[in-house]
């Protein structure tokens, strides 16, 4: 369910069961967001396209057709606020209802126990691997792939869900909790192509990460990107431009994996978000 909010208005409550439509007023557009969304989602509204949009800190980029996105954190509680200053017209602060979820506990065998509790040198390595990545999502690209529908990279099985709380298993039995985990698992073979679940261009392509092996990312604008990992195979290059459908890649079980599978992973610049929540219900 969508508010519909102006500028010029006092903020409409994100409560609301029926649209708010706004008063027709010159220069000033209808703000568009949901009422509600689940937390680890992704966000997409519409507004005037010389808006300043202010959300967790941040300026957030408005397209020239006045579309822009926010990610919402696995942890975030409820409301969150969006604040809106529309040329001419006062600052207007929306607020969204984020519905809780559950995040159950997985427990995982079979992984490499130095990926677990790496010794000193393989985890100065995977620091090093993680801030390469990481520099990589905080590009603000102004194109708007992220508008598109979003496919499934591979069809299979959901091995692995977003937000989940891990707990890996190591030979002797010992329990070793880690941080929760940042995207969805698909069980598939290995060799599977991978393909793009939307446009994009490729911003970090290595086969050989410690942990997470083969990953490649794909920036989709405006801080929104996917990240595949545990590649056997990698079939793009940094620079590349990719279309929805295109191959990136195959399944693989490298870096920190039990099995032949993809890990599918989304960021709104440092902010984890669930692809899964992307797919439409028919996709799913």
């Amino acid at each position: 369910m969508a508010v519909v909010l102006s500028g010029c208005v006092s903020p409409v409550s994100a409560t609301s069961t029926t649209p708010t439509p706004s008063p027709a007023v010159a220069g000033v557009r209808a703000t568009v967001l949901p009422s509600e969304v689940q937390q680890g989602a992704l966000v997409i509204g519409t507004t005037h396209p010389a808006a300043r949009i202010e959300y967790a800190g941040r300026e957030v980029r408005v397209s020239p057709e006045g579309t822009f996105a926010i990610g919402v954190s696995r942890d975030a509680q409820s409301p969150i606020v969006i604040a809106v200053t529309q040329p001419g017209s006062p600052r207007t602060e929306h607020r969204i209802v984020v519905q809780p979820r559950d995040f159950p506990v997985e427990r995982i065998s079979g992984v490499p126990p130095t990926t677990v509790k790496p010794p000193p040198e393989i985890a100065a390595r995977i620091e090093r691997e993680q801030a390469r990545v990481s520099a990589e999502r905080t590009r603000d690209d102004a194109r708007t792939d992220f508008t598109q529908t979003f496919r499934w990279p591979v069809h299979g099985r959901i091995s692995g869900r977003f937000g989940n709380n891990r707990v890996y298993v190591l030979p002797d039995g010992t329990d070793v909790p880690q941080t929760p985990h940042s995207g969805m698992d698909i069980a598939a073979a290995a060799g599977t192509p991978i393909l793009a679940p939307a446009g994009g261009l490729v911003t970090f392509a290595d086969p050989d990460l410690f942990l997470t092996g083969g990953t490649v990312l794909i920036d989709h604008g405006h801080g929104v990107s996917s990240n595949f990992l545990h590649l056997s195979r990698i079939d793009v290059h940094v620079g590349d431009r990719v279309e929805q459908g295109q191959a990136i890649g195959a399944v693989g079980a490298t870096g920190r994996a039990s099995g032949p599978h993809l890990h599918w992973g989304m960021n709104w610049f440092d902010v984890r978000i669930d692809p899964q929540l992307l797919l439409t219900p028919e996709a799913r």
